[in-house]
């Protein structure tokens, strides 16, 4: 009998009517082919063809028609007098979760033994973002994602189950498409992703050895589907404006700041006296220069994206272009970025497949160190920026290290941009052997190119009327990968699953550097173009740095009817990086799994859709170090030879030939589950993971020659508990649809071992039982007051100063007195997305929140120096008519109060309205007349609330951090955007 096409009827004998339609999917309206369409209680049926339409014959109006397909909610239609029907089906959230992407291949999620968490292409979408971290950013349990600054072109941290490794990078491995990058991801164009799995535990990195040891974050990007092609246009435009601003004092506050700090040194006598007469001028006239104002504007930013999907059951392509930019709220930081991708997969013959995903990308960015905030801080509000015939005062007051900060952001005056080319492929061929065996050859050339150009003008506060400075850095980077995979796929007796990978992979890394920096530009003009002409090289300097990993992989996947799941992995990697004698390193795991809901005493239980518990065991190294490091190095020394100038050469470093892999024992225990119908569902998991050996730098007598030696020493420890929460709210059959994503993270980390043992090394400020960044230092527990003022001498401090814990009570403040105050280690951090949906309307809201962490705040370190000099932020200071206990009284004596890095410390506890999205989809019948495939229209409010203590009251920018807050941070951001989705 002949094969069937889509279209035809599966009994011709019965044709009493013929009914006809089409099938689109609910989210965009597009035509979905392949759709299974059945009369029920019969074997009649059929398949939609590619543009979705189908036609079926029916017995009687009494029948009812079946809709099916894989990742879709199935729907019955009863057909009564209808002879066309037409339908969209929705997506089925948890089939489309069934099959995810693991290392080197898919799994279906009952089968997975592995902590796997998953970002989609629909979250990615909700937000306005620069880069593809962010969309991780609350979307996945254990992933710790930090955006330390607002300036264009940043990218976040990201951390997966907290930090191993106390020297040696703990940054995550990103895999594109298959191939492991060495780049980053921040060049890659988030619209192009079409999933992002995140590996956690051993048994799903272990695969990825050594570069899986900080966890793997696996990106794929869209491709080809067969069937009608399809034009999208995915864009938005819209505007920055600062959330909020630095408060520091106006004219009249400064003032009167400038007053009490020579009342405590008893020197204020009249206002005469004190100031010059271009603040009494502006204190006559009620003057109060806001100069953060000049350096501010409204930033925006916009996203347009072209792309071109289609293919037949030979080849399927995916074509996108995409335009982003991004200017900032403070003057000269923008970013800009151009991407070009191409995926192209064609099936040569039945058992030979081949494929390529190009990425290139182009971007500049301007202010990437360049902030001219601070000198707004620091400046006298008494003063005048402008003269009477609007020309720009240089020097505002007579403060010779004081200029004005609107200079910085003249034209020309300051210049830092930076290019970026890059060009990354994946290429890949497949041979299917024989049946269930399969050979596959990826091949991943990554090329970057990057030139950094620095020029500071004669009249900026750097140079302060001296030569002007210019910087040029060149950066190259050729990163290849080259992976051999054999896989054997295998059902025995509809009983056994059986999945084999064994993989050889070698990546080889070549970075190159060149530099000079030079003073005396002769045309300001010439910026950093022709640095040749300048009159002093200070500097001119070049590099090279090239690695190379050498690694072996074998995995078995086992099932048994789908309820016992056994996963085992076993990695060999050998890098360059180490010794000849500790070249290679292995790591083994194993994994194991129960579908509990497909055992019989629970199949009888309707409200447990599934139910699997999980457990894996494993081992993973880390090379997170930069090669060399087994080398002894030598540094060049300057000096005379009688009456000239010479150059010689000494020890620098000490060489350690039998350092090794830095490895991390992980066990995880987890639990997955699906409740009444989908309605909840999740995951929970307990996780700890034990890394010893850590590459860290032993300390050594200076009587040596030397301080410090890598060495192989300390243990450390993260453990923790992560749940993943999603449910179905409402479901009406009116249309209004509410669910709810919810991630909950909390992860401990602590020093077990150090150099010596289990012993503090108090002059690093690490502590056994404490994590990684512990604050160790005095600790404030006030002001005094002037009922005090004698308990303070004895304590050699006076009233209107810092109070400070005599923590063992011998009756004087020492460094005995000094305590652990805290770390950055929150003690929870959550996200949470509501969606609602109603008859084309859409309404979505993320909250991030990171809660009980400190930090150390080096920009209260900067602009708050109290010593009635500089402008300062707005505190509540001390004085006899405000006797409160927060900041000491300012004093002229003191450039800063004694004890001032008690002032640093504070609670970064917040809570983010990171976006709020409203959408409307025009209905299909619309559309239809219009002659388009569907088309949203969309509005977005991009962080609208931040709540922080560290802003509201301690004046602070923005305590998202994952380290010490940056003195120079520009001013957290709020975007309003509109944009639309729209298809052909």
């Amino acid at each position: 009998m002949a094969s069937l096409r889509p279209g035809e009827i599966t009994d011709p004998a019965l044709q009493e009517r013929t009914v006809s339609g089409q099938i689109l999917t609910a989210e965009d309206n597009t035509p979905l082919p392949g759709v299974n369409i059945a009369v029920k209680g019969s074997t009649r049926g059929t398949t939609s063809d590619a543009e979705g339409k189908f036609r079926i014959a029916v017995p009687d109006n009494n029948s009812v028609l079946v809709f099916s397909s894989v990742g879709f909610l199935s729907q019955e239609v009863t057909v009564g007098a209808q002879s066309t029907i037409s339908l969209k089906l929705a997506v089925d959230q948890r089939t489309l979760n069934e099959v995810v992407v693991v290392g080197y291949g898919t799994q279906k999620k009952s089968q997975l033994t592995g902590a796997i968490s998953s970002v989609g292409a629909k979250e990615i979408a909700e937000l306005p973002i620069t880069n593809a971290r962010q969309a991780l950013q609350g979307r996945a349990a254990g992933v710790d994602v930090v955006q330390n600054s607002s300036k264009p072109g940043a990218g976040p941290v990201v951390r997966i189950r907290g930090r191993r490794s106390i020297n040696a990078s703990n940054d995550p491995l990103y895999v594109v498409d298959g191939i492991p990058l060495a780049g980053g991801i921040d060049d890659i164009n988030p619209y192009d992703i079409a999933s992002m799995e995140v590996l956690k535990d051993a048994s799903a990195t272990a695969i990825y050895g050594s570069r899986g040891s900080n966890g793997v974050v696996l990106i794929t990007t869209k491709r080809g589907k067969p069937g009608k092609t399809v034009v999208s246009y995915d864009g938005y435009y819209g505007f920055s404006d600062r959330l909020g601003q630095i408060d520091v004092f106006n004219g009249a506050e400064f003032a009167e700041y400038k007053r009490e700090s020579r009342r405590a040194a008893n020197q204020y006598t009249t206002d005469e006296k004190l100031f010059e007469p271009i603040e009494l001028d502006g204190i006559k006239n009620n003057r109060s220069t806001d100069y953060q104002s000049y350096l501010m504007q409204q930033g925006n930013i916009q996203s347009h994206q072209v792309g071109v999907q289609g293919g037949n059951e030979k080849t399927l392509f995916s074509i996108s272009g995409n335009y982003f930019k991004d200017v900032g709220v403070v003057k000269n930081q923008d970013f800009t970025r151009y991407t070009f991708r191409i995926n192209l997969d064609h099936q040569i013959s039945k058992k030979i497949k081949v494929g390529i995903s190009t990425l290139g990308v182009y971007s500049t960015r301007n202010g990437e160190n360049f902030n001219p905030l601070g000198g707004a801080y620091a400046e006298n509000p008494l003063g005048k920026p402008y003269d009477d015939n609007g020309n720009l005062i240089f020097l505002p007051t007579s403060d010779g290290l004081r200029t004005n900060p609107i200079a910085e952001v003249v034209p020309g005056a300051q210049i830092d941009l930076t290019k970026r080319m890059r060009i990354f492929n994946s290429i890949y061929g497949e041979w299917n052997i024989i049946d269930g065996l399969k050979y596959r050859v990826n091949f991943g050339p990554d090329l970057t190119n990057r030139r950094i150009g620095r020029f500071v003008g004669s009249q900026t506060n750097a140079r302060r009327g001296a030569d002007p400075t210019a910087f040029s850095f060149n950066e190259y980077q050729f990163n290849w990968t080259l992976e051999n995979i054999l896989t054997y796929n295998k059902r025995f007796n509809d009983i056994h699953n059986l999945n084999v990978t064994a993989l050889h992979s070698i990546q080889k890394d070549d970075y190159e550097t060149n530099q000079i920096s030079v003073t005396g530009v002769p045309a300001e003009t010439q910026q950093f173009y022709n640095l040749g002409q300048a009159s002093l090289i200070n500097s001119v300097g070049s590099t090279v740095r090239r690695w190379v990993l050498n690694s072996y992989m074998a995995r078995v996947n086992y099932d048994y009817k789908e309820k016992y799941l056994l996963t085992l992995t076993a990695r060999y990697d050998g890098s360059s990086r180490f010794g000849e004698n500790t070249k290679y390193g292995f790591f083994p795991s194993a994994a194991v799994g129960w579908n509990l809901s497909n055992e019989g005493f629970l199949k009888s239980v309707r409200w447990i859709d599934n139910l699997k518990l999980r457990a894996s065991y494993g081992s993973i190294g880390s090379t997170a170090i930069d090669p060399y490091q087994t080398q002894a190095q030598l540094a060049r020394s300057a000096y005379a030879f009688g009456s000239v100038g010479a150059f010689g050469y000494w020890p620098f470093t000490i060489g350690n030939p039998d350092l090794k892999w830095e490895s991390t024992t992980n066990s995880n225990l987890g639990l997955d589950f699906s409740l009444f119908s989908g309605r909840v569902s999740g995951s929970l998991e307990y996780y700890r993971a034990d890394t010893r050996d850590l590459l860290l730098f032993d300390q050594l007598p200076l009587t040596s020659g030397f301080d410090r030696v890598l060495r192989n020493v300390g243990k450390t420890r993260n453990q923790g508990v992560e749940l993943t929460l999603s449910t179905v709210n409402v479901d009406a059959p009116g249309g209004f649809r509410w669910t709810t994503d919810f991630q909950f993270t909390r992860n401990r980390e602590s020093i077990l071992e150090l150099f010596n043992g289990k012993v503090d090394d108090v002059g690093n400020s690490r502590f056994i039982g404490q994590p990684l960044t512990a604050y160790f230092d005095y600790k404030k527990i006030g002001i005094w007051q002037t009922n005090e003022a004698e308990q303070a001498k004895k304590y050699q401090s006076a009233v209107g100063q810092i109070k400070i814990q005599d923590t063992n009570n011998d009756g004087k403040i020492d460094p005995a007195d000094r305590v652990i105050l805290g770390s950055q280690v929150p003690k929870y951090s959550l996200g949470l997305t509501n969606r609602f949906e109603y008859k084309g309307f859409d309404l979505s809201f993320f909250v991030f929140a990171r809660v009980g962490y400190m930090f150390r705040s080096i920009f209260h370190q900067d602009f708050l120096t109290l010593a009635g000099r500089y402008n300062t932020l707005d505190v509540d200071y001390w004085s006899a008519n405000n006797p409160t206990n927060e900041f000491p009284q300012p004093n002229m004596n003191q450039e800063f109060p004694p004890f001032r890095s008690t002032l640093l410390y504070f609670d970064g506890t917040f809570v983010k309205i990171r976006n709020i999205n409203f959408g409307y989809n025009v209905p299909a019948s619309l559309t239809e007349k219009l002659g388009i495939g569907s088309l949203r229209f969309f509005a977005s409010i991009q962080q609208p609330f931040i709540f922080s203590e560290y802003r509201t009251k301690y004046k602070g920018i923005d305590s998202e951090t994952d380290g010490d807050v940056n003195a120079d941070q520009s001013p957290a951001v709020r975007q309003t955007t509109f944009g639309l989705n729209l298809k052909f």
